[in-house]
């Protein structure tokens, strides 16, 4: 039986009420992510508030957070609440499309773990179905939003599996959204790649790049150094 939290260095993410769980390739792309410079930051599909949480301990920006789950709402605000960082981090209990309505400021940085499965079987679950498969949170609700709210030189980040991040990357350059960086993400040295994070911008690159990413050796146990030294800052063990 998994925790009912998960305890960072700096905060702690309580993942009782939720259906998607803290887990590794979601802690791999929220300190991925480049937030530094960022003033106004948007999490899409906040969940527990993981990824929100992350990026407010690596700067200094106003974080947006939209979760339409009710479950996940209450977990992502009693989540924020209880962090250094509460009175940076603002939960949004709508729908990205409700939230669009809204007047909002330009984000520099758009991130989202969204959900993701376009054609696998659902589970029983439903909680579970909204938080993996597309149904409420469409690719072409993110592209839409992205192209209204991004500011000009900011940045939008997606963690997704292969098959699907391909396909939302013909969807988004379709809509002048460019990928210029993909990081593929590894359970292992000589594993099969599980996650692809992408960055998102409107300027068309020269040559977008690709990097792999192991989270662990071959030995399939010891985390590898750039996975050290990438949650070093997080990480309890670490």
């Amino acid at each position: 039986m998994r925790n009912s939290y998960f305890q960072f260095k700096q905060f702690r993410v309580e993942q009782d009420k939720c259906a998607m769980k803290v887990c590794t390739d979601s802690c791999v792309f929220g300190a991925f992510v480049e937030v530094a410079e960022a003033k106004c930051i948007l999490d899409i599909g906040a969940g527990t508030g993981l990824l929100s949480l992350m990026v407010a301990q690596r700067s200094n920006a106003r974080i947006e957070a939209v979760e339409i789950n009710p479950e996940a709402q209450q977990q992502a605000k009693q989540n924020f609440a209880a962090s250094p960082w509460a009175e940076r981090l603002h939960l949004h209990p709508v729908s990205l499309q409700e939230f669009s309505k809204e007047e909002q400021p330009k984000y520099d940085v758009i991130l989202s773990n969204p959900p993701f499965f376009l054609s696998s079987l659902k589970s029983p679950d439903a909680a579970h179905n909204t938080a993996r498969h597309t149904g409420e949170l469409l690719f072409e609700d993110i592209v839409i939003f992205t192209r209204e709210r991004l500011s000009e030189s900011g940045n939008l980040y997606l963690l997704l599996p292969p098959a699907e991040a391909v396909y939302f990357a013909k969807l988004a350059q379709a809509s002048g959204l460019y990928l210029s960086d993909t990081l593929q993400i590894h359970t292992y040295h000589g594993g099969k790649c599980i996650r692809h994070i992408q960055t998102y911008t409107f300027k068309v690159p020269a040559s977008p790049t690709i990097q792999d990413f192991f989270i662990r050796e071959e030995d399939k146990v010891t985390y590898t150094h750039d996975f050290v030294k990438l949650l070093r800052e997080y990480y309890l063990a670490f």
